[in-house]
């Protein structure tokens, strides 16, 4: 049944809460989902059709350009579109915390309505539909209902997935074997492959590692793609809640406080103004809680790094410290003649430093339509680098603007990737959840792919899931229903069934393709910052990738966090970039306005100063680097400007937080050196809105 708030939206309606819906009503709502059925207050029903969700998402397409996102009135109705403009500097400064305490409203005393499934899954990329699917195929194979619900922070899925991408297709033949048949959005054959050293300006071929071949895949916008498995996820039943941001763990504690375990996420407050006060729109977010939370949030996701962190799970297995590259990208479409469909280059060498990791691509998609990108190592030790001047720079060399002359630059995108490797995986599974896809690390560098290793690692960690959920079953007996069944009223009820600890699913994974093609090349990454230097690297690389295969009996590690390997200021050459062309290369605001980003105007900033210290922060980031995030940032989210008499942070200057520019790439929380940049999620429904990336 579908509480009568939700009915009516399903029919259209909106517009301001009823008189019902007072303060005083929303921190007092009944929490059970009994308490939904009986329509006593707003909320999601545990059996929210799936009729219903189709409807969001196509009331949240309709309306995008007017509001973050629209799907969400099926749960906050009170939610009313809101035009973008620049976040007031000021804004920056608040302390949502503080600002909450002096008013006497503490989000922590807050009712919110509880919903629970069988699994939920935080992300709705390749590895958390892929999980999600996986699981309704099996339940229906077996003639068992499982629950699912999925958590998708952007305003549709995916709005909010960037990536080059060439597709490895083992994982989707093994998800989908008729996927051609069903529509899959797989139009471009990979035809041939090159591999080339830039010099400033020329190029030369190199030798392709056996990793490099593409042949047999695809090349494709990886956010259609991802937007296809939302709709194959759907039509199998998975409930899909797209702008709902996973903001806070809920936590298993045992008898002394310490956390033992998830219980399940509590989804972001919409309607918290920018001083972190109610305003009269305001809904509480809502607790999503199961037996069993994936997290699928992508490289560097928010609550997957506080599960690792708190639960020590990089301890637990003796894994390096994540490493990761920063992906800048833009889709052209370029003239006929000029285009040559299938083609897929990769570059080493120029625009980037030798003691820099990274390189180039460039792949000729359908419809006369190249992407074209650039990753920087995010280890890069010269502080004045800036991975966005350094793309821009690169579209100068001759072999890329022979073939973007007179095209058009038609989308703009960024977004870190893990290149941690083998050696960085943390432990992956404890007591209510199990990381997977990227949130875990699994990206093949050598190859530049790793949606085919997310999407297996879904699969494989959904394997696991619906084997213990049966196991849970028969072990409490008949009596014992799913999360779906109607007889199981209240959250309680639910809350007696034991956390799964998926440890099935590392098992699972060793024994898969997955592990064993990311321990062959375990080496190559690290080898370059090695004693081995850049050139050293290069030749390791070949014969670990022709000869040796990975079987060695060491295993290279990582020097540590990236934010760690940048060096003052003071030991580096200033970096001085050409002014953009308009034409192959542009400035900053106008490749921003590309993505389509957008954050609801009046709310929190939700990149934090640690402590609110901006005057610490200051000092120390343009004391010693600089003002490194100024560059660092591919949004232009960051400005350390001259204070020019008014507010002082530190050394005459002032540090600006534009939050309304980001596009949620987490390289501000990655590469900051003094670690002061938190990086937490806005309201669902903001950030970019990518469609062709």
């Amino acid at each position: 049944m579908i509480a009568p708030r939700l009915a009516a939206a399903a029919a259209g309606s909106s517009g301001a809460l009823s008189s019902a819906s007072s303060s005083a009503a929303r921190t007092t709502a009944p929490r059970t989902l009994s308490a939904l059925r009986s329509g006593t207050t707003f909320g999601l029903s545990r059996n929210f059709s799936s009729s219903i969700i189709s409807s969001a998402r196509s009331d949240a397409r309709a309306h995008a350009s007017r509001a973050p996102l629209e799907s969400r009135r099926f749960l906050n109705t009170s939610a009313s579109a809101r035009q973008a403009t620049p976040v007031d500097d000021a804004t920056a400064r608040v302390d949502q915390e503080a600002a909450n305490s002096d008013a006497g409203f503490n989000l922590e005393d807050v009712e919110r309505v509880t919903d629970v499934a069988d699994v939920l899954i935080v992300g709705g990329g390749p590895a958390g539909l892929s999980a999600a699917i996986r699981i309704k195929q099996l339940a229906e194979q077996k003639g068992e209902e499982i629950r699912v619900v999925l958590l998708e922070k952007g305003a549709e899925v995916g709005n909010h997935i960037l990536s080059g991408a060439v597709i490895q297709t083992n994982a989707l033949d093994e998800l989908f074997p008729d996927w051609k048949e069903l529509g899959a959005p797989l139009n471009q054959p990979a035809t041939e492959d090159q591999m080339r050293f830039l010099t400033p300006t020329g190029s030369f071929p190199m030798p392709k590692p056996p990793q490099m071949s593409n042949e047999g895949n695809y090349i494709v916008s990886l956010s259609r793609f991802t937007a296809w498995l939302g709709e194959k996820a759907e039509e199998l039943g998975v409930e899909i809640y797209p702008g709902f941001a996973g903001a806070k763990l809920v936590w298993e504690t045992d008898e002394a406080g310490n956390k033992i375990g998830i219980k399940g996420v509590t989804t972001n407050e919409i309607g918290l103004g920018k001083d972190g006060q109610p305003k009269d729109s305001f809904e509480p977010g809502m607790e999503f809680h199961a037996p069993l939370t994936l997290f699928a949030e992508g490289a560097h996701g928010s609550l997957s790094q506080q599960v690792i962190k708190d639960l020590k799970l990089r301890e637990a297995v003796g894994a390096d410290e994540q490493t990761y590259g920063l992906g800048v990208k833009e889709v052209w479409k370029v003239k006929p003649e000029k285009h040559k469909a299938g083609l897929c280059t990769h570059t080493l060498g120029w625009p980037l430093p030798l003691d820099t990791y990274g390189g180039s691509w460039c792949y000729h998609m359908e419809d006369n339509m190249v992407s074209v990108g650039l990753v920087v190592g995010l280890d890069y030790p010269n502080p004045y680098l800036s991975p966005f001047r350094e793309f821009q720079k690169m579209k100068h060399h001759p072999f890329f603007a022979d073939l973007l002359e007179g095209g058009e630059c038609v989308a703009y995108g960024a977004r870190a990737l893990n290149e941690g490797g083998y050696q960085s995986i943390p432990k992956l599974h404890f007591p209510g959840g199990a990381l997977i896809g990227c949130s875990a690390g699994f990206l093949n560098v050598p190859k530049i792919k790793g949606t085919h290793n997310a999407m297996k690692s879904g699969m494989l960690a959904a394997d696991a899931a619906v084997d213990a959920l049966l196991a849970q079953k028969a072990s409490a007996g008949d009596g014992e229903a799913s999360a779906q069944s109607e007889s199981e009223s209240d959250e309680e009820e639910i809350e007696l069934k034991p956390r799964i600890d998926l440890a099935e699913y590392k098992k699972l994974l060793d024994g898969s393709w997955v592990m064993e093609e990311l321990k062959e090349v375990r080496n190559l990454r690290p080898s370059f910052h090695s004693p081995l230097g850049f050139w050293g690297g290069i030749a390791y690389s070949g014969l670990d990738s022709l000869i040796l295969k990975g079987r060695t009996p060491w295993t290279f590690h990582h020097a540590g966090e990236d934010r760690a390997q940048t060096k003052p200021a003071s030991e580096c050459k200033p970096i001085e970039y050409p002014r953009p062309d308009g034409k192959l290369s542009f400035d900053i605001l106008t490749s921003v306005s590309r993505t389509g980003t957008n954050h609801a105007e009046d709310q929190p900033v939700h990149l934090h100063v640690k402590g609110g210290d901006y005057a610490g922060h200051t000092e120390r980031n343009v004391g010693t680097y600089d003002g490194l995030l100024g560059r660092a940032c591919p949004a232009a989210v960051y400005e350390y400007v001259d204070a020019e008499g008014g507010e002082e942070h530190a050394r005459g200057m002032k540090f600006n937080i534009s939050s309304q520019n980001c596009i949620h790439c987490k390289t501000c929380s990655i590469k900051v050196p003094d670690a002061s940049i938190e990086w937490r999620v806005p309201e669902g429904g903001g950030g970019p809105k990518y469609s062709l990336t």
